[in-house]
């Protein structure tokens, strides 16, 4: 009974808003002390080896470069820069064609992949027909290289002179696109489907809720969680490939390089055109590192192989 009542007291006068007093601040270990020391110093030694390493490589190849007997001819045909800086303005206005036709390709590209994955992905036996056709339209544009897709869309289109078909090669060559990267996306968003594991689908299932339901809340949002870095590495090629249409006379960036390098008989518009290319790319690249590293994290914290 002593014992009973002592821990019912002790029991009744615990107080969890009561901040207790264990023993003062926690303070790392000697052996832990010890290993950050070396994981520091590991760290540091690692740092100035790629740093050593680095500059080596990169030098001797600079060295290489401005040493070669070609050096002052190349320099002065692809390096000019004060021609650069002149015809910029020009290549710019060219550029913001590649970015129009870049968010009108991707919003169409995902709306169309999206409704492809959906029917090849579903097990309905009358969308047998619409799944052969989905099967050999993404084998097929995915097996022919955008540029004879742009080539045959937009100079087979114009030939058929069928009434209220476009002859504005940018609508063409935005067709064009639209054809090829759909292939691609909606390949890589079926992927995503099938990567999840079929008893998500049966627990939503029993819990009552219906095919789109489950489309909807359930597969789709953690599909798209699962692809996205590939899904932005499709958005950064298919900015690059908006180039690809000034083979059309869409005067894009390119377009616009190509003009300015013909006047002149000097390359370096095309250098400016790559750079003004290069500083939306590389930020959109190095995200989806940073998003393909994010995702990994949190897959290996929830133990997904």
């Amino acid at each position: 009974m002593t014992n009973e009542s002592s821990r019912g007291n002790s029991a009744s006068s615990f107080d969890p808003s009561h901040q207790y007093d264990f023993g003062g601040v926690w303070q790392p270990s000697e052996l832990e002390v010890s290993r950050r020391k070396a994981r520091a110093k590991k760290n540091r030694r690692n740092a100035l080896v790629a740093a050593i390493s680095s500059i080596l490589v990169l030098g001797t190849l600079a060295i290489i470069a401005v040493t070669s007997p070609g050096w002052k001819s190349l320099s002065d045909a692809f390096f000019k820069w004060t021609y650069g800086v002149e015809v910029l303005p020009k290549i710019l206005l060219g550029f913001v064609t590649n970015i129009t036709l870049t968010v009108i390709a991707a919003s169409c590209v995902a709306v169309f992949g999206l409704s492809i994955a959906l029917i090849r992905t579903s097990k309905s036996a009358a969308l047998t027909p619409f799944r052969i056709l989905a099967t050999l339209y993404v084998d097929i544009f995915r097996g022919i290289p955008m540029l004879l897709v742009i080539l045959l869309v937009g100079f087979g289109i114009p030939a058929l002179q069928l009434k209220g078909l476009t002859n504005n090669v940018l609508i063409l060559g935005t067709t064009a696109v639209i054809i090829t990267y759909t292939a691609y996306v909606a390949e890589v968003i079926r992927s995503g489907i099938l990567s999840i594991h079929p008893s998500q689908k049966a627990a939503a299932r029993s819990l009552g809720l219906n095919y789109f339901q489950t489309l909807r809340f359930v597969i789709l949002p953690q599909a798209f969680r699962r692809v996205t870095p590939p899904l932005l590495n499709d958005l950064v090629a298919l900015i690059k490939d908006t180039g690809l249409v000034s083979i059309l006379g869409v005067t894009d960036a390119v377009r616009a390089a190509q003009i300015a390098s013909s006047r002149s008989f000097n390359y370096t518009p095309y250098v400016m055109a790559a750079l003004v290319f290069l500083a939306i790319t590389i930020p959109l690249t190095r995200f989806t590192d940073r998003t393909l590293r994010r995702s990994i994290e949190q897959q290996n914290a929830q133990g997904i192989a």
